[in-house]
């Protein structure tokens, strides 16, 4: 069985394991407070063009997730988030636990943009019984977002203008963001990500790391006492300096680009077969996710040689999919894929 349900499926890339052997036997302090992650550190303030930028470690998306908007959101407020954003779907009321609702926007794309922002703001202020309800506190967006699909730097800048004039901090999930800057087409940059945002993470998890997400925080105000928090919800790694040689290994030599690009790489050749066999894709997505409509009969054809996961129900006898390619991705996996995909019997939704 050939997995593409995720891009975590395989370990770590071997530059990581390699220097994780190699550093086995050094004695470090702990709690992210080593050689290794001060390095790290400078590496992504160098890549985010940041010098002034706090970078603090954790263990997971979810945690970074719930770290950074708790640490941000006063008790009486609320994160704003597309409903299809994965704190709103994928993390188990994670927010909610901490003490603070989703404040949900529709989305078709997955993206929120200025103008909603901006409405969701004004509904609440010019409500008179506004202090009854949940207070818009922060903008939560992904990129890519869960349909793959990615922002350009226009829509950034406006959506970043927007919550500035607000004064709602912007935090950016950056679980895939490798896969998003590597995608053809995009216009941004890690720079322009550290420019236009108050917080963001940048995923090791799901781009080569055995885990890790590094976050980065510009905006002053949040970077104090953020390690207070960190330790509150249990994230500060005694071992720290795990996550700190990770990200060290990433940020050497282009290697966090390099791979991105391959995982991409071997997904547009997924989403080619798929066009070239005439099936219509659910979203437009140049990232390592892709959403192909494929009728029941295909699903189990496909399902006997390959994992993948059932995004939603299309009509009585389709369903959208979702193939996920990884920094490991194998070409010739790929190859089999796309012949089994050549070989489809599917009709058109």
């Amino acid at each position: 069985m050939i997995r593409f349900e995720c891009d975590y499926a395989e370990g770590a890339h071997e530059n990581i394991l390699k220097r994780l052997l190699e550093t086995n036997l050094e004695q470090t302090p702990g709690y992210g407070l080593d050689d290794h992650c001060e390095t790290a550190r400078e590496l992504i303030r160098k890549a985010c063009n940041a010098p002034q930028a706090e970078v603090q470690f954790l263990v997971g998306g979810t945690q970074a997730n719930t770290v950074m908007i708790a640490s941000t959101l006063r008790p009486h407020q609320g994160a704003v988030a597309a409903w299809t954003g994965h704190i709103a779907v994928h993390e188990t009321g994670a927010i909610e636990a901490s003490g603070h609702k989703v404040l949900t926007l529709p989305s078709e794309n997955g993206k929120l943009t200025a103008a909603q922002v901006r409405t969701v703001y004004n509904e609440h202020w010019n409500d008179t019984a506004h202090e009854h309800m949940v207070q818009p506190g922060l903008v939560y967006i992904s990129q890519p977002t869960e349909n793959g699909t990615i922002y350009s730097k226009a829509e950034l800048e406006e959506l970043s203008a927007a919550c500035r004039e607000l004064g709602l901090p912007l935090l950016l999930d950056g679980a895939r963001l490798g896969y998003g800057l590597a995608a053809p087409g995009s216009d941004l940059s890690l720079a322009d990500v550290a420019r236009l945002c108050d917080m963001f993470y940048i995923g090791g998890t799901k781009v080569g790391a055995l885990f890790g997400e590094a976050v980065v925080i510009m905006n002053k105000k949040l970077q104090k006492d953020f390690r207070y928090h960190i330790k509150q919800r249990g994230g500060m790694l005694a071992k720290g300096r795990l996550l700190g040689i990770q990200f060290e290994t990433l940020f050497t030599d282009g290697l966090y680009e390099q791979i991105s690009r391959h995982a991409v790489e071997q997904a547009l050749r997924i989403r080619r077969a798929f066009s070239d066999k005439g099936i219509a894709l659910r979203y437009d997505s140049p990232t390592n996710q892709q959403f192909p409509i494929l009728s029941d009969d295909a699903v189990k054809a496909l399902g006997g040689k390959y994992t993948f996961s059932i995004r939603e129900k299309y009509d009585e006898s389709h369903a959208v999919v979702r193939f996920c390619t990884s920094w490991a991705t194998q070409s010739d996996q790929v190859d089999r894929l796309i012949e089994d995909i050549a070989a489809l019997r599917q009709e058109r939704p």
